[in-house]
């Protein structure tokens, strides 16, 4: 249930005649193999399916190392994060099919929009650190690569059916074609999600789609598919203050009945791949991304100056704010193998274009002329990412391997119109970065070998950042040394890492009127960790997972304004970045077709902001779940039934994983002294819960 690189790459490797063809045509060139100089974990259908009961994608790789994850309405459905190493989702490069997913303004990934994915992911890839190039936002901390589903040769049918505690749900139709004629396959999937949340009237509605056609030969595969998914969430995104944390943990502080965000995305994707002979291949994949969607908000007794003087002053006022976004991607490579030489190069096109307004939809006392709809402000904006890429694998000796990355990016962003607070925004920025990596890996026995790597990474300020007047681009050094033990029944990776950073964007534990994190550059910083994590099978019955990761993570020479006055606070711990993450999964197999699992995940102290203020500090928290697979293999109708059960947080553990903090100057108390006031807000998660499931194969 923990998924550890080696063990993982193993297990792909036995089953490569399912997922051999696709990994080559849509991952090959941001993926990295086994013996790579790349610290990275990898996770199958098969892992997936044993918790996949509802809970969104980040939540099932919640024991990965280095991984914390969050969810908003407290239950793992929604609006979740994922952060690795203690950098936080703006900066995790997603790509799907190769393809990115991370919003190019925000440079988010929004797993809310892709609900019940996790039925339709073949396996992914969770590269820690620089990694190797990827397509979109760089990496700046980790990378993470899905493969959706693989050709399935025979037809079948599939129908799984869970559920929980806060009448949470979830329903999901596969099927398959088969390959027809030994060239076609048509599958799909349908799924609907819905739960009403741990937190009071914090529900998640969720109906997504998975279709593909494929046709292949033996030297021609062509995949087109489309996926996508509406959702309907309900306002958690605020949190609680101390106060009501103590209270009431479940309490939600938001009356409107429509405080809720509404949005649709649909992706369309088209990859060919062709095979010359053993030593030449080409890939090319296109995508569309429609997205269009928009918040609900109830404000009392707002200023028509806010609203562009669309309301009379102390009006309440319902508003929608829309986005309403086009993406295209272009990404082709070829690869060349020949004896222990490979080789990849690719180019990697995206346009973007994105529409922002906001519209009265009511008003208690709307001025003179207003219509229903009238829009109080409006923009729009542009970005454009081209990269080009090469990477070689070759040996030096006969132990000792090499690895060379270089990658040029190039970037520019664009925008004009007014923002939601009614100032002009008007952006016309243009970025280019060089990122290599180099690495090199020693075989010293047939059990043991040793890695090091250098890898630099680039970014650039997202759309938030440029709105609070951060123009400089972020720089990422990544230095990556490791050793990995295979033998037997155990295998253990190892790894030593030292991230150094120029102008990194920390998160200042704020947010601003939308949930969203605000950024501030912090200078010169560092994440300096020891990573461990280890498969044990003990016996045929029993094996263990374990992983650790101890890290130092600070800002160097960190200013901040403290009662009117700039102070120098020296070092100080980066926000959201605990010191030790412990990930850990007993597995006990006493019969044939059932798995029993306990699963532990410890985090360290961490701070929600960069001043080391006590007011900041989340605390550590220790949480259990507890899982079980059932397989019951019928002689007829049915292929197979698979029972499952999870029992997340068993021991009632109440705690809360992610926050904000903030700080404001106070004039009123003496207009001649300034005084620093220092707040926050907290996500509480679950208590004891539980889903049930069944999948029905056919």
């Amino acid at each position: 249930m923990i998924f550890s690189a080696q063990a993982q790459n193993n297990q792909i490797q036995q089953d490569s005649s399912k997922t051999e063809s696709l990994d080559e045509v849509l991952v090959k060139a941001v993926r990295v193999d086994a013996t790579a100089p790349v610290t990275h974990s990898n996770v199958t259908k098969e892992q997936l399916e044993k918790r996949n009961l509802g809970q969104d994608l980040p939540i099932l790789l919640n024991y990965l190392p280095s991984v914390v994850t969050t969810s908003d309405a407290g239950a793992g459905v929604g609006y979740t994060s994922i952060r690795v190493r203690g950098t936080d989702g703006t900066r995790v490069n997603v790509t799907i099919n190769g393809i990115p997913y991370n919003d190019p303004e925000s440079q988010g990934s929004f797993w809310v929009n892709l609900g019940d994915f996790a039925s339709s992911t073949q396996s992914l890839q969770l590269q820690r650190g620089v990694g190797t190039s990827t397509n979109g936002s760089g990496a700046f901390g980790a990378s993470l690569n899905l493969l959706t589903d693989a050709v399935s040769k025979d037809a079948f049918g599939e129908v799984s059916n869970s559920f929980g505690s806060y009448n949470t749900r979830k329903h999901t139709v596969k099927l398959s074609t088969g390959l027809l004629n030994d060239h076609f396959e048509v599958s799909g999937r349908f799924s609907k999600i819905y739960s009403d949340g741990y937190v009071d009237r914090a529900f998640t509605d969720l109906k997504s789609y998975f279709l593909q056609g494929v046709y292949k030969d033996d030297n021609t595969l062509i995949k087109a598919l489309t996926f996508g998914n509406y959702e309907r969430t309900y306002q958690a995104w605020y949190g609680l203050t101390a106060e009501e944390l103590e209270e009431d943990r479940r309490q939600n502080p938001y009356t409107y009945e429509n405080e809720t965000d509404n949005y649709w995305q649909d992706h369309y994707q088209l990859h060919w791949n062709e095979r010359f002979n053993n030593t030449w291949s080409t890939n090319l994949g296109l995508n569309y991304t429609k997205g269009k969607g928009y918040f609900e908000q109830y404000k009392p007794e707002e200023s028509a100056a806010d609203f562009a003087n669309l309301i009379e002053d102390d009006s309440d006022v319902i508003v929608r704010r829309w986005l309403d976004n086009n993406f295209y991607v272009l990404n082709a490579n070829v690869s060349y193998k020949k004896n222990a030489l490979e080789i990849i190069t690719g180019v990697s096109m995206s346009s973007y274009t994105g529409d922002h307004f906001g519209e009265v939809i009511w008003g208690s006392d709307l001025a003179p002329n207003t219509q229903i709809r009238d829009r109080y402000y409006e923009g729009d904006a542009t970005k454009n990412d081209f990269s080009v890429f090469s990477k070689a694998t070759f040996k030096l000796a006969e132990k000792l391997t090499g690895f060379v990355d270089l990658q040029g990016r190039f970037v520019s962003y664009k925008t004009n119109g007014i923002n939601s607070d009614l100032v002009d925004f008007v952006t016309d920025a243009h970025f280019s970065f060089f990122n290599p990596k180099l690495g090199f890996t020693y075989k010293s026995s047939d059990f043991n070998s040793f890695y090091a790597s250098y890898g630099r990474a680039n970014r650039e300020p997202n759309r938030d950042d440029f709105k609070a007047g951060v123009t400089e681009n972020e720089t990422l050094n990544d230095i990556e040394l490791g050793w990995r033990f295979n033998k037997n029944k155990v295998n253990i990776n190892t790894n030593l890492y030292y991230m150094f950073y120029q102008n990194q964007l920390v998160l200042t534990g704020e947010l601003d009127d939308v949930g969203s994190p605000i950024r501030a550059t912090s200078g010169k910083s560092y994440r300096l960790g020891l990573e461990v994590d280890a498969n044990i099978q003990f016996s045929k019955a029993f094996n263990t997972s374990t992983n650790v990761g101890i890290s130092s993570n600070k800002n160097k020479n960190f200013n901040s304004s403290i009662d009117g006055e700039v102070v120098d606070l020296g070092n100080t711990n980066i926000s959201f970045s605990p010191n030790l993450i412990i990930g850990n999964a007993l597995n006990f197999l006493p019969v044939k077709n059932l798995q029993l699992s306990l699963l532990s995940k410890y985090v360290g102290e961490q701070y929600m902001g960069n001043t080391d203020s006590e007011a900041s500090k989340l605390d550590s928290y220790f949480v259990n779940d507890f899982s079980i697979t059932y397989e019951i293999r019928p002689e007829k109708i049915v292929k197979s039934i698979v029972l499952s059960g999870l029992v997340n947080n068993i021991f009632n553990k109440k705690y809360v994983s992610n926050g904000y903090y903030y700080t404001y100057d106070d004039t009123w108390t003496d207009p001649n002294a300034v005084t620093t006031i220092e707040g926050a807000g907290y996500y509480p998660q679950a208590t004891t819960n539980f889903l049930l499931g069944a999948t029905l194969k056919f």
